[in-house]
């Protein structure tokens, strides 16, 4: 549990979440499914997602009337680091 909460002090725990969440995936996923695995409104998902995709880390491609949610390169490679770094905490 220690863990756990020093690892909130240097990050937002659903952002952060969210970035390994799609490290992790299986299948396609997208922002209702997101939003239900961190715990989270949609709508407070989607308004991250936004900033996400300004800053280069996360992508969408429209299927249907669904977007499915991927990680650019940079999302990846930040979201390995957040994976290390809660490990090594």
């Amino acid at each position: 549990m220690k863990q756990k909460k020093i690892f909130n002090v240097f990050f937002r725990e659903k952002p952060a979440m969210m970035l390994v969440t799609l490290l992790n995936k299986n299948s396609n996923i997208y922002a209702s499914n997101l939003a239900k695995i961190v715990d989270c409104t949609y709508s407070h998902v989607v308004k991250i997602l936004q900033e996400m995709q300004k800053a280069g880390l996360v992508s969408f491609e429209k299927q249907g009337r669904l977007k499915v949610l991927t990680l650019t390169k940079k999302g990846q490679e930040v979201a390995g680091y957040i994976t290390k770094i809660k490990n090594v905490l």
